[in-house]
């Protein structure tokens, strides 16, 4: 829920999740509307290979950092490659430790 949030107060749209995986550790957030592809007409033929969204990977990976979790996201479907949605993958490396820090 919190991701809806952050993505409706940054980008003014609000991702569907879905989880991926039995374990809980992989989920998708589903964009239909990327308001990234506004800015981009059509990527030229010998730049196909670009994922200009990536940014958002590199945003979500670091906000969660951030808060000492280690995550993959990758780019599952990106509209300007012609899928309907964007899918962004989000899987965790490791879970959060229970233990807390020691203060001094």
């Amino acid at each position: 829920i919190l991701v809806q949030v952050a993505f409706k107060m940054y980008l003014g749209v609000t991702p569907s999740v879905s989880c991926r995986s039995a374990a809980g550790n992989e989920f998708s957030l589903i964009l239909d509307k990327n308001p990234l592809v506004d800015f981009v007409e059509e990527l030229p033929t010998e730049r196909s290979s670009l994922c200009y969204c990536n940014l958002l990977c590199g945003v979500i990976r670091g906000a969660l950092e951030m808060v000492h979790l280690a995550a993959e996201v990758t780019f599952l479907q990106d509209r300007l490659k012609g899928d309907a949605v964007t899918e962004i993958g989000i899987t965790f490396l490791r879970k959060p430790e229970d233990r807390k820090p020691k203060r001094n």
